[in-house]
């Protein structure tokens, strides 16, 4: 009779045992230096809000002394002449934005069903020359924009915005949407097809709501390059009333003695839509990001 005895794992040699806190060390250090530099910019722009006389250059304490709320204030009474129609611009980026992605979402996955679940003849000349748009730089694609819009009766209009900002975030989705779409099995449209569904039942659903997650990441994709935008925005739309934030906010440039206190408030309420609805979907935005890219 033999008795195995318990076999001994060598101990691990010292370089090995030192590789991780090392690993796990320098991580924490990157990742500090990285959040340290991405929120300089923020606290800069929450000091100057915050200051009583909103002045841009740094006098070396860390936090104003008093605290003034007083910009943030002057943005609900239009406290001076740049935040005259600051709400009405407000308006003017909410229509803006929630167009591009509502519009965006609609079209990229109604091009993304078409091609991943109804086995078109060349399917892979949609989703290519969709991405044939990114190859030339979107200030390029600024005249030919302009002159389209004024042939046809566009110009000065948030449609004419809203159109040209589609027309760049719609190929990013179908991309997306498409290589999400194939990880869905056939067979959820062969049995629904066998059970009388036509085409328009199986996308509305089956495919929308299995893609779900997709189409959250894909939407706030689409929202935020509508709401960052600004070249476009300021050449397409000329009059005061169609006037965004985007573009209001390059009026305080043009005075040397503008409050920067307003302009910095205004900036940092700007930015609030975008991050409480990317918190909204940020489960499903991580989902639709994490599964989009794995495919077995």
């Amino acid at each position: 009779m033999t008795v195995a005895l318990p076999s001994r794992r060598a101990p691990a040699p010292p370089r090995r045992r030192l590789r991780r806190p090392l690993v796990e060390g320098g991580s924490a250090v990157l990742g500090f230096l990285i959040a340290f530099w991405s929120l300089v910019p923020i606290y800069n722009m929450l000091l100057i809000a915050l200051a009583p006389e909103g002045n841009n250059e740094y006098a070396g304490k860390l936090w104003p002394d008093p605290i003034s709320l007083d910009s943030f204030i002057g943005l609900w009474t239009e406290a001076t002449d740049e935040l005259e129609n600051v709400w009405e611009e407000f308006g003017n980026s909410i229509v803006i934005g929630l167009s591009v992605m509502v519009l965006t979402v609609a079209i990229g996955s109604l091009a993304a069903f078409s091609v991943s679940r109804l086995r078109l003849a060349r399917e892979w000349t949609l989703s290519d020359a969709a991405l044939v748009t990114y190859i030339i730089p979107s200030s390029f694609l600024l005249v030919p924009f302009f002159r389209v819009m004024h042939e046809y009766g566009l110009s000065d209009n948030l449609l004419a915005v809203i159109l040209a900002e589609v027309a760049f975030a719609t190929p990013y989705a179908i991309l997306v949407l498409q290589h999400y779409g194939k990880l869905i099995p056939i067979e959820l449209d062969e049995a629904a097809r066998v059970d009388g569904a036509s085409a328009v039942q199986v996308y509305l659903r089956i495919y929308l709501p299995l893609i779900a997650p997709a189409l959250a990441a894909v939407g706030t994709y689409a929202l935020l390059f509508a709401w960052n935008d600004y070249l476009y925005q300021y050449l397409l739309l000329t009059s005061q009333r169609h006037t965004t934030v985007a573009v209001g906010l390059e009026q305080f440039f043009d005075d040397d003695d503008s409050p920067w206190n307003y302009m910095m408030a205004l900036a940092i309420v700007y930015s609030l839509p975008p991050i409480a609805m990317f918190y909204a979907l940020r489960r499903y935005i991580a989902a639709g990001l994490t599964l989009g890219a794995v495919k077995g």
